[in-house]
């Protein structure tokens, strides 16, 4: 079953913890580039969240974003989603990122499919090592 066109999306309120002087990423106190990737990514694990089994998940392995406006603490993000290519166990995604006034990312996620438990399990041994 094809995935391609599939959609999602995330809406977060933008906290102070969420500004790029609260993570580390900068000195200003506007959302940080890291929240911004991070819900280009949840929206693209609501895109596929319908379609996987109980014992699958992705993983995200790639993400390229262009930031292009500040949001300030209090405005509302909502990132969405669309899967544009899927090869084997790999999904590729267009992310758009907007606040209340326009556009602040775009960019592209790639996420791959896993089995959850192994994935885990591999996580655990890598962890012993």
């Amino acid at each position: 079953m094809s995935m391609i066109g599939s959609k999602g999306s995330f809406t977060r309120v933008i906290a102070a913890t969420d500004t790029a002087a609260a993570v580390g990423s900068g000195t200003v106190d506007v959302c940080a580039t890291p929240v911004i990737a991070a819900a280009m990514e949840a929206a693209a694990v609501a895109a596929l969240a319908p379609h996987l089994n109980d014992d699958e998940t992705t993983v995200g392995t790639r993400i390229s974003l262009t930031h292009t406006a500040p949001s300030l603490v209090g405005m509302t993000l909502t990132a969405c989603a669309e899967v544009t290519a899927h090869t084997g166990r790999q999904y590729e995604f267009t992310v758009t990122v907007r606040d209340e006034i326009g556009v602040v990312a775009e960019g592209t996620h790639t996420r791959v499919l896993v089995n959850t438990s192994r994935f885990l399990t591999n996580a655990a041994t890598r962890a012993r090592k």
